[in-house]
């Protein structure tokens, strides 16, 4: 089977990049406006990039409409956020938090968690959540324009916070404790407790 992107839609070739490029860790990124309005979005477009300086991104896709999420609206105000890791005990959170609410209205209270302040950002953290990394934005690079084009937002990470409940007795992260989540596509997640191991050669 061959896909040529420029003869099928966005909607489809959206299902066909997230149903192939798996699993993709999420990103559940907090935000706030210029106003002091809280906003908390899940994105699996999300990853790290480098230790040094250290940095992160995710990617927020426009709406199928071509507008900004709020995500990206609040950062371009303020330009600080946290992404949150999500364990599998958060799962039913992080998925009430992708609901479409208006702008505005705090996601946090919808998902169920608890927001809890940072110290070197404006926008809180999510209390519950095993891992949180605090960043000022270091770049928005926009990729395409209109429905679904990308917004790839670049973070210098300042602050992690680590939950010791996820370390070993080495102080060491113990990936079963940390127990993180997946998007695989559509409605279909994965969850890292089926791991192997392989040394470097």
């Amino acid at each position: 089977m061959r896909i040529d992107p420029a003869e099928i839609g966005l909607p489809d070739l959206y299902q066909w990049m997230v149903s192939t490029i798996t699993p993709r860790p999420i990103g559940w990124v907090s935000s706030i406006s210029a106003t002091g309005l809280t906003n908390l979005a899940p994105f699996s477009f999300f990853q790290g990039v480098t230790p040094n300086p250290p940095t992160l991104l995710f990617s927020v896709a426009n709406n199928r409409h071509g507008e900004k999420k709020d995500t990206i609206r609040n950062i371009e105000a303020v330009p600080e956020f946290v992404v949150n890791v999500v364990s599998y005990d958060l799962r039913e959170a992080m998925n009430r938090s992708s609901a479409l609410l208006p702008y505005g209205e705090s996601e946090f209270g919808v998902a169920g968690v608890t927001p809890i302040a940072s110290e070197k950002v404006r926008p809180p953290r999510v209390a519950e959540s095993p891992v949180s990394f605090e960043c000022k934005l270091h770049q928005i690079v926009r990729v395409g324009d209109g429905p679904l084009a990308g917004n790839v937002v670049f973070g210098t990470i300042l602050l992690i916070h680590v939950n010791e409940r996820v370390l070993d007795s080495a102080g060491k992260v113990d990936p079963a404790k940390l127990d993180t989540i997946g998007r695989i596509g559509a409605s279909s997640y994965v969850r890292t407790t089926d791991r192997f191991e392989l040394d470097r050669p």
